[in-house]
């Protein structure tokens, strides 16, 4: 009569309630620590002078932070609508003789900021294109094909990494003087930007760290369905590797957008030249509060692109779509 008590669905409740039961009795004690991960315990913050303490220290580091960080960009956009006059005389007043719009328009219009912007958009918008292919396809060679040489690739290309910048711009001023294939000098032409741009050893390094951590079994699953190498890069390791994307093209904009001294080697014609290079040339026969507005355009403009974009560009849910498929 016991074995016939003890079978059928009651059993297999009692089962459970035995194991929900024993896995109860068996969890260790929970310490009165255990989940503090600041330097001060869960049982100090109860303590209302640690409380008050710790929350002024939280204040007055958020404040330094925003004056160091913040500061000088609201400085900037103030100097900007500023009279030339109310600058040098009371430069921390706030507006004492009214605001001038007129700074801004002077700026994008007489000083010809809207060139030179456009200029600069199209220097980051081709780095960031050449940065990105580079990055990709060859830490899908070094990640996900890994040939027989990739090994020694990898660490060429580490051990460009320990070679200062500077040690390489008169072979690279030479190499785009006199191009080995295309035989034409590329000086004054924006592919002089460019090209350099993709030879980018960081990037290439950190997509391959990325590629090592997706999943083996999604790359040897699209093989058995027959993809190849290509279809292999284009359908399945790109869409899952959108959060690399996102944070290489954060640097290669930003990178691009703030670069001067390649540029301004290479690209002599005033016309051509981008804001980082061209607002000090202008900066001395320019008034000082519509080279400060030129200025706080061309800082403005990246700082809000990355406000709009940061979701797209650093979301982190790369791996969906192409797991579930």
């Amino acid at each position: 009569m016991a074995n016939v008590a003890t079978t059928g669905p009651a059993a297999g409740v009692e089962v459970a309630a035995a194991t929900v039961t024993t896995a109860r009795t068996r969890r260790p004690k929970r310490s009165q620590l255990d989940g503090d991960r600041g330097f001060v315990s869960e049982q100090d913050w109860r303590r209302p002078s640690v409380n008050r303490t710790m929350k002024t220290l939280h204040l007055i580091l958020l404040v330094l932070l925003c004056v160091v960080g913040v500061g000088p960009m609201l400085l900037l956009a103030k100097y900007a609508v500023t009279p030339t006059q109310d600058i040098i005389r009371t430069p921390l007043a706030i507006f004492p003789h009214g605001i001038r719009w007129a700074n801004l328009t002077e700026a994008w219009n007489d000083v010809e900021i809207s060139k030179y912007f456009l200029n600069t958009i199209w220097l980051a918008l081709g780095s960031w294109f050449m940065q990105l292919l580079v990055a990709t396809t060859g830490g899908f060679v070094l990640s996900v094909l890994r040939p027989a040489w990739a090994k020694i690739v990898n660490g060429l290309v580490i051990a460009t990494l320990f070679v200062p910048s500077v040690v390489l711009l008169v072979p690279l001023y030479l190499t785009i003087l006199d191009p080995p294939v295309l035989g034409t000098s590329l000086i004054n032409n924006f592919f002089a930007v460019w090209l350099p741009a993709g030879a980018s050893a960081f990037n290439v390094v950190l997509v391959a760290r990325f590629f090592d951590s997706l999943p083996r079994e999604v790359f040897e699953a699209a093989r058995v369905d027959g993809a190849g190498p290509f279809r292999l890069f284009w359908s399945v390791v790109l869409p899952m590797s959108k959060p690399i994307l996102g944070v290489v093209s954060v640097f290669a904009f930003i990178a691009s957008w703030k670069d001067f001294l390649w540029p301004m080697l290479v690209l002599k014609d005033p016309a051509k030249q981008p804001l980082s290079v061209r607002l000090p040339a202008i900066a001395a026969q320019t008034d000082l509060g519509v080279f400060l507005a030129a200025l706080a355009i061309s800082t403005l403009i990246p700082v809000v692109l990355f406000l709009v974009f940061q979701r797209l560009f650093l979301s982190g849910a790369g791996l969906g779509g192409a797991v579930k498929g």
